[in-house]
């Protein structure tokens, strides 16, 4: 409940416990087991950063933070604790907070989408559970992209830049390192359980404008933005990543101002053992940074989580408003994590804190919030004040009256946007590459159909030459054979014609001898 510019949180005996708005960019940490009111002290913290013009950022993880933006009711059960707060119920007030509700899995509520360049390959690769050697892959292809001008969108401009990197394996092995086609096959392999997820969805464009979280309603109030969350538990990996992207978006985005009067923004972190469970070391201090040095950018961060050993100690080092309900202790681990918990508080010597810790009911916490100077004041057993909104979900009318009224922004991210990316230019790249492939290939044919002509034509020239020859052949033997036929006519001929011009002679000189002259005369 905001009241004189201060956040009344609880009422410990004849003490009010207030959380100072100048002090509230310190950080925070609602812990308690399951059912011991974490989700009735966030809202109302919540609602009274937004009466004091502060935005602020929710996740909606068992579907009934939407009841922010409805009026609460008097019931019986808070007319029994109005005397806890000295108030009477005629001047209680019951209202709702502006609210905007958020989708990343194409849910109700606005749509939420981050680009994969936006969200890195650290981060991505703690979302999709790879190992040292296989972040290693992936910081090499969002290199080459970087480096080849390669817009990284959406999933299947990631698979595409995967698929080329391996390709071209050998070409960037001395520029950027190794890349083994296992690995590659590994990170596929895990991009495919995230678009199972709903990773086609959320990964993409319009980007979420973090600046967009910032607005203020026309009467100055901040506007409680929800993230629809049901869903998105259920897979803790994207939603821790994607929280603590935008942690450190907004760590990147925003100037520094050093300590203001009050945030310029709160920053809710429901389920925060989500985001530390496995934390590879290197990611750990990075987030430890982010924690350290965001406040001096106006950002409150508050972690929910059922035990502050959910928590490293040295983010847990950086909460200095603690509200702590009750705790559960069934094994020694338990018991000595209440004991360790007690132990951070700043002791009252009115109560045993580790004995209050179990003690406490429904609804009651130990409260240590930061005094004017930044000193922890003195813990106090206290009960929640309770919020002026709805406890439970929000009607429909009402949730439908909330899209309504942010229809301007459903315009502007309604819409999926997919611009000329590394997908695009790797297909063109790959068809031009297989034209220039089917240009050669038909080249090399028609070289090759060139040369076998050639080859035709040589030997159809060789056969025609050799047949040629042959005829020459042939005809020179029928020549010599009829030359040869012609002589023995002419000789047969001859021999015949002396036959019959020698015969009378003959006849008529036998018996007489043949005398010739001095020159061979007849005489």
């Amino acid at each position: 409940m905001f009241v004189d510019d201060k956040i009344w949180v609880g009422q410990g005996g004849e003490d009010r416990c207030y959380l100072l708005l100048n002090q509230a960019n310190r950080h925070g940490l609602i812990a308690g087991a399951t059912g011991t009111g974490k989700t009735v002290t966030l809202k109302v913290l919540a609602e009274s950063f937004s009466q004091a013009g502060v935005p602020v950022f929710m996740a909606d993880v068992k579907g009934d933070v939407t009841g922010m933006a409805q009026a609460g009711e008097m019931t019986d059960s808070l007319r029994k604790r109005l005397g806890r707060f000295d108030l009477v119920e005629e001047n209680v007030t019951f209202e709702g907070s502006p609210c905007r509700i958020w989708d990343m899995l194409g849910g109700e509520g606005c749509p939420v989408r981050i680009t994969i360049s936006d969200m890195g390959p650290v981060l991505l690769s703690r979302m999709l559970g790879l190992t040292e050697v296989q972040q290693g892959v992936l910081n090499v292809v969002f290199r080459v992209a970087d480096d080849q001008g390669m817009l990284l969108l959406d999933l299947k401009d990631l698979r595409a830049m995967l698929t080329y990197v391996s390709d071209h394996a050998k070409e960037y092995e001395t520029t950027y390192g190794r890349v083994s086609s296992q690995s590659v096959g590994a990170i596929q392999r895990a991009l495919l359980a995230i678009e199972d997820q709903g990773g086609d969805i959320f990964f993409g464009e319009p980007n979420l404008d973090l600046n967009d979280w910032f607005d203020c309603t026309p009467d100055g109030r901040g506007y409680v933005n929800i993230l629809n969350a049901e869903q998105l538990i259920q897979m803790p990996q994207i939603y821790a990543m994607f929280l603590l992207w935008m942690l450190s978006s907004l760590f990147e985005i925003l100037p520094e101002v050093g300590d203001p009067e009050k945030p310029r923004f709160v920053f809710f972190f429901d389920e925060a053992h989500l985001l530390f469970e496995g934390m590879p070391k290197q990611l750990g201090e990075k987030i430890v940074q982010v924690v350290k040095l965001i406040r001096s950018k106006g950002v409150g961060v508050y972690f929910i989580t059922q035990s502050p050993s959910d928590i490293p100690n040295e983010v847990l080092a950086q909460l200095s408003n603690r509200i702590q309900h009750g705790l559960r202790a069934y094994t020694p681990a338990e018991q000595k994590a209440i004991r360790a918990t007690a132990a951070s508080f700043r002791t009252n010597p009115d109560f045993d804190t580790a004995e209050a810790l179990q003690d406490l009911g429904t609804g009651e916490a130990l409260i240590s919030l930061l005094d004017e100077d930044g000193r922890p004041g003195m813990v106090q057993r206290a009960w929640v004040i309770f919020p002026a909104c709805r406890m439970a979900a929000a009607d429909q009318d009402v949730i439908d009256r909330v899209l309504f009224d942010q229809r301007a922004l459903t315009g502007k991210y309604g819409e999926p946007i997919d611009r000329h990316s590394s997908y695009e230019m790797i297909s063109e790249a790959r068809a031009r590459e297989e034209e220039e492939a089917r240009l050669a290939a038909e080249q090399a044919a028609l070289e090759k159909e060139r040369a076998a002509l050639e080859k035709e034509r040589a030997k159809e020239l060789e056969r025609q030459r050799r047949q040629l020859e042959r005829e020459a052949e042939r005809a020179a033997r029928e020549q010599a054979r009829k030359e040869e036929r012609q002589r023995r006519e002419r000789e047969s001929m001859i021999t015949e014609l002396g036959g019959t011009l020698l015969s009378p002679l003959v006849g008529k000189t036998t018996g007489k001898k043949i005398a010739r002259g001095i020159l061979g005369t007849l005489r």
